[in-house]
């Protein structure tokens, strides 16, 4: 195809998957319950930080912790008693377990009472440096307090050469503009021109068959390439591709 002929392509594919129907079968179906700002990003981090192995089990999964959050996650946060948090200590998904996410909710408590909670954290230093460096702060930053060295695997640096999908997933959902109603467009200090592509196994095999992608691995130098090559098909709006090519590559078996 030529470069407007795969532009047509994309668009195309980016209509058909960027809908309503996508949120029943993805992650984002679990902020999608809340309609109070704090709770919608709350429980989007924490499900985009499980998220990865099946999406049945991640939505199940998310969906627990949720529920131990008695369905109200900003209100935990604010007001969970110490011995509260003790909830959390037979939690898991895959690697990330009791250890970790005891850890995770205490820090979203300490952001939440103490500093301006997520968008004033990760979304502030996104916004002042852009995803690479910004996720790379924010990681500094929320490890910043005691914990133990196993739970800062859950949380990328693209600085160390993660492709960091998970935090880019997050950031496409608080940030884009979605008219299709998928993202949610809550944070507003950060243009979406900005975001990275959340590459992953399915988004990086489309882009390398459609000769989007050259690079191999699924890293920090693949995500710049192919945000490069995407912003020249939509400056304003580049992330609206991960529609596209995942959608091809989940449900075309391309």
């Amino acid at each position: 195809m030529t470069s407007d002929e795969l532009k047509s392509y994309l668009d195309q594919k980016y209509s058909q998957y960027n809908s309503p129907e996508f949120i029943r079968e993805d992650p984002i179906l679990i902020p999608h319950r809340f309609s109070m700002k704090e709770d919608i990003e709350i429980s989007a981090f924490l499900a985009a930080i499980i998220a990865w192995g099946q999406r049945k089990t991640i939505i199940r999964n998310a969906s627990k912790l949720v529920e131990l959050m008695d369905d109200r996650p900003y209100d935990f946060l604010m007001h969970a008693h110490e011995d509260e948090f003790g909830r959390f200590s037979s939690f898991v998904h895959r690697t990330f377990n009791g250890i970790d996410c005891q850890f995770f909710i205490k820090r979203l408590s300490q952001l939440y009472r103490q500093s301006d909670g997520l968008e004033g954290t990760l979304g502030r230093m996104v916004a002042a440096s852009g995803p690479c460096e910004g996720i790379s702060a924010f990681k500094q930053f929320f490890f910043s307090v005691p914990h133990q060295s196993r739970s800062e695997k859950h949380l990328a640096d693209p600085l160390r050469g993660s492709s960091a999908k998970r935090i880019n997933m997050f950031l496409r959902w608080m940030v884009r503009k979605d008219e299709g109603g998928v993202d949610f467009g809550i944070w507003k200090h950060i243009p979406q021109s900005m975001l990275s592509i959340p590459l992953d196994v399915h988004t990086g095999n489309v882009a390398r068959s459609l000769g989007l992608l050259k690079r191999k691995q699924n890293d920090q130098k693949a995500v710049m390439e192919l945000d490069r090559k995407l912003r020249e098909f939509d400056t304003d709006d580049p992330v609206k591709y991960d529609f596209a090519l995942f959608g091809i590559g989940v449900y075309e078996d391309f």
